[in-house]
């Protein structure tokens, strides 16, 4: 089953999608919430219905008359209003890349635990537009993900019962301003402004069942759905990064399994994968820089075009756009008087 959220007559309006085509959830059903937020929160009482809704679409009990092509629809974030929002670090790959590029060693306790980070769930984004202010344009980056939603409540989830939880799959972009995460980080408490501007989910919302065919077995030692999805990202149209989503170290339920220890997850919460290895202009960056002393560094300016596809979630396309707004936080520094 494929969900989409899409502007109707500048409102959210909650969608399947069947053949590329977009039907409002009244159109199915009057009794069917308008929005992800309300259907998540009803996820197991709904689920039924909408499983069977494409079989009635296809037999014509529901009319195309009241669907919208695809190509006509304006797409928000198919989850635009997450209770929370967490993004992981699970691809080890890309850690170890990041650390070997700083010319620091891997950090061993990578292999003992999941870790995550909250980030602004107040600024999700879907398909299209990425503001962006003058600082983020310093070393503004990318980071190709995958993230899933939360579809019922829970405490002290097992991993061998988490992937009961998981709603359904999106393409996630942390989007990254490097130089105010470099500076704020020296300070050893997590990114804020760095990554506070931007998280972009989308194009839709695909629940597990029609992963089926891609799911492979999780790493050795380790609790789990994997799938075997490729991941890409280009940018203006050149590829410049490439992964799978089975290369996770830790797998999503094992994420779920620390979230919710001690702590209450909640129908609407995302949780990111983290960065595929190859996944973001930093990573890209410091590996071309080790291998070639002259490499020249890329990172996103405006009017870039970032494409994200994943196997089965299709693509997530954004452009980046300045604010008309000059003021810079960067510029507020202090200096410090030698002494």
């Amino acid at each position: 089953m494929q969900i989409a959220t899409y502007l109707k007559e500048e409102h959210e309006q909650l969608a399947l999608l069947v053949d590329d085509w977009l039907y409002d959830m009244d159109a199915l059903h009057p009794e069917l919430p308008s929005t992800m937020s309300m259907l998540l929160q009803y996820w197991e009482e709904y689920l039924p219905f909408l499983q069977g809704a494409p079989i009635m679409i296809q037999e014509g009990k529901i009319s195309r008359k009241q669907a919208i092509p695809l190509t006509q629809a304006q797409l928000a974030s198919p989850v635009p209003h997450p209770s929370s929002c967490r993004d992981g670090y699970a691809f080890r790959q890309h850690v170890e890349a990041a650390r070997r590029n700083r010319k620091v060693p891997m950090i061993e306790a990578f292999d003992q635990y999941p870790i995550f980070y909250f980030t602004n769930h107040n600024a999700i984004l879907g398909p299209g537009e990425i503001p962006c202010m003058p600082d983020h344009f310093q070393k503004l980056d990318f980071e190709l993900e995958c993230a899933i939603v939360i579809c019922k409540q829970g405490r002290n989830i097992r991993a061998d019962q988490a992937d009961e939880y998981i709603g359904g799959f999106m393409i996630m972009n942390d989007m990254s301003a490097r130089t105010l995460q470099m500076e704020e980080m020296l300070l050893n408490l997590g990114p804020a402004k760095g990554k506070d501007f931007a998280t972009v989910l989308g194009p839709i919302l695909v629940t597990p069942d029609e992963l089926e065919a891609y799911k492979v077995p999780p790493p050795a030692g380790h609790t789990g759905a994997a799938y075997n999805l490729n991941m890409v990202c280009r940018v203006n149209g050149v590829e410049v990064s490439r992964g799978n989503l089975k290369d996770m170290d830790w797998t999503f339920a094992e994420i779920i399994e620390r979230a919710s220890y001690g702590a209450t997850l909640f129908p609407g919460d995302v949780i990111g994968s983290g960065t595929v290895g190859t996944g973001c202009f930093l990573e890209l960056n410091g590996t071309g820089k080790l291998n070639d002393p002259n490499y020249t560094e890329q990172w996103l300016k405006e009017g870039d075009v970032v494409e994200m596809d994943i196997d089965g979630l299709g693509t997530l396309s954004n452009t980046i756009v300045r604010e008309e707004e000059d003021f810079s936080i960067l510029a507020l520094k202090k200096t410090l008087n030698a002494h």
